[in-house]
């Protein structure tokens, strides 16, 4: 088996490979209609967007991947999507990564933090032992239904033990099969610049609004050495400031927001509203 654009070809290609986050199934739809390449789903905005909870293991495989299942039905974009800690061991791992894999997703990421697992910007996360977390690339790598799943291996060792046990760790699941890795938190700019130079594989760097590493821009990046750069979280926070300021602007009475949104008929092209009519049009109405 193999995807129609395989994940590493696009890190190849793409200088960086830019990632919005999607946290529902418009924001797909939307991340493909702005012409971006592919899109990363996590479980940050996720979660928050369809449960209204936060990201720190409340929820696990069965309601994730009911989440992520609508959004790729939304957009044939390539995705990445966040396998968390894989909910358990190596067969829970495996378990994760086929679930996937059947529905099209041509990338996941698996971290090392212990369960229950949390959002790698918020204070108390801890990690595994890098063994273990090893075993968990190791039967990811081994165990692929499609041979083009890219494997992200994620540590966030950084703001436990430091960066070079991140650094060591790194190297340590490359070594088990990882396709790529993301060395999550760094804390300023030198520590992004090391990053970006460290490793001789695909590396992620995540700009995740509010969180402690710097933002940049997707060049800057990319001239540091990362061939990946994800914008998670931003979509979600912009549309949620946006509901926001609506929501009190009508509770005062303020109705100066109409006609400042998307128009009606703008948002029907944007949900595919041309298509499905086209469909009545052709087997609902007789033809004379």
């Amino acid at each position: 088996m193999s995807l129609p654009v395989s994940f590493l070809a696009l890190c190849k290609s793409e200088r960086p490979l830019i990632l919005p986050g999607a946290f529902d199934a418009l924001s797909a739809r939307l991340i493909k209609q702005a012409g971006f390449k592919a899109y990363f789903t996590g479980g940050f905005p996720t979660i928050g967007a369809r449960w209204g909870l936060p990201d720190i293991g409340l929820l696990a495989l069965g309601e994730i991947a009911a989440a992520v299942t609508d959004i790729v039905k939304a957009s044939d974009l390539p995705v990445m999507v966040d396998g968390d800690n894989g909910y358990g061991d190596v067969k829970n791992v495996v378990h994760v990564l086929h679930t996937y894999e059947r529905l099209g997703v041509a990338a996941i990421m698996f971290e090392d933090q212990v369960a229950p697992k949390r959002c790698g910007h918020i204070a108390g996360k801890d990690v595994i032992p890098a063994a273990d977390m090893a075993a968990k690339i190791r039967a990811a790598a081994q165990s692929k239904i499609n041979r083009d799943t890219f494997i992200l291996a994620r540590t966030d060792a950084r703001d436990v033990h430091g960066l070079d046990e991140a650094f060591r760790r790194a190297e340590l699941y490359l070594r088990n099969g990882a396709d790529g890795i993301f060395i999550e938190s760094p804390h300023d700019v030198k520590e992004l610049e090391l990053i970006g130079k460290k490793f001789d594989a695909p590396q992620m760097a995540n700009m995740l609004e509010g969180g402690r590493t710097p933002i940049l821009k997707p060049a800057e990046l990319a001239d540091m050495g990362f061939e990946i750069a994800i914008y998670g979280i931003s979509l979600l926070m912009h549309t949620v400031r946006t509901m926001q300021d609506l929501l009190a602007k009508l509770q005062r009475g303020d109705i100066s927001f109409i006609g400042k949104g998307v128009g009606f008929e703008e948002y029907k092209t944007i949900v595919g509203f041309q298509d499905w009519a086209a469909i009545e049009d052709n087997y609902l109405k007789p033809k004379v």
